[in-house]
């Protein structure tokens, strides 16, 4: 991860894939979307360089931290 990688809401990971919320967090479950990462005790958010990876090549992209 760049030193700049900014951490994205749901909203705008929902706007950029197109994705519903059930369909992405789905997709988390069986490790073909980015994980969220924890950034406080009740928020989340995603790397955005890993939804843009996603974006750029959705079929290709398996979540190594699957179950994490």
């Amino acid at each position: 991860m760049s030193g700049t990688d900014k951490i994205i809401r749901l909203k705008t990971v929902l706007a950029r894939t197109g994705l519903s919320r059930s369909t992405m967090y789905r997709k988390i479950a069986e490790g073909t979307f980015p994980s969220q990462v924890k950034i406080s005790i009740h928020g989340a958010g995603w790397r955005e360089s890993a939804v843009n990876r996603w974006i750029d090549d959705p079929v290709s992209c398996r979540n190594e931290g699957a179950g994490q």
